[in-house]
């Protein structure tokens, strides 16, 4: 019996999943399985990842709207510390969603999971005080192929929760972002 449930398409996007973990728990705490190929597999999901990669941020932290241009990433991200606003945005130049975003709440609570395949760009915004955030990657990491979209592209139109016009969380954090991650240009700017 598998021990995932999969929303396939999530927010009508062909190839994004969210994928929930059936968890057992009782007065111990729980248990869950974060992957199971066999579960995938039965999910229609046949990806193999060849390396796992963990990050720790605190609150206003925004990264992204990252994408690997040459050597392309299908991710499978998960919080297991806090929450996080997470992003996923179509490049697909042929999709009918092309530039079209879908985001969702991921946290250590709800302890859901997102799967982003090729062809996207992928960012968050840490809303707890502190954000532990894991990913298994289909293929590795190579520096010099890294690309971007702004994470406030006006024609993207992301939604992102708590943030004012003014810049800063609905609190009175201020949103930090990298130098590299404020540069970025707009979609309708890039060569993919």
């Amino acid at each position: 019996m598998g021990q995932i449930t999969v929303e396939k398409n999530a927010g009508g996007i062909e190839g994004l999943c969210v994928i929930t973990p059936a968890v057992h728990g009782d007065e111990r705490g729980y248990f869950m399985e974060t992957y199971s190929l066999r579960d995938m597999e039965e999910n229609g999901i046949t990806t193999v990842f060849v390396q796992d990669n963990q990050s720790m941020s605190r609150k206003g932290v925004l990264r992204g709207l990252h994408f690997q241009k040459h050597y392309p990433q299908e991710k499978l991200v998960r919080v297991i510390n806090g929450s996080v606003f997470d992003v996923a945005v179509d490049l697909r130049k042929d999709s009918a969603t092309y530039g079209k975003w879908f985001g969702l709440e991921l946290s250590a609570d709800n302890k859901k999971q997102f799967l982003i395949p090729k062809g996207f760009a992928h960012g968050f915004l840490v809303l707890s005080d502190t954000a532990e955030f894991v990913y298994k990657c289909d293929d590795f990491y190579h520096a010099d192929d890294e690309g971007g979209i702004a994470w406030n592209d006006p024609e993207i139109g992301i939604k992102w929760p708590g943030i004012t016009d003014a810049g800063t969380m609905e609190d009175g954090t201020e949103l930090i972002i990298s130098e590299k991650d404020k540069n970025w240009s707009r979609l309708k700017d890039i060569s993919l």
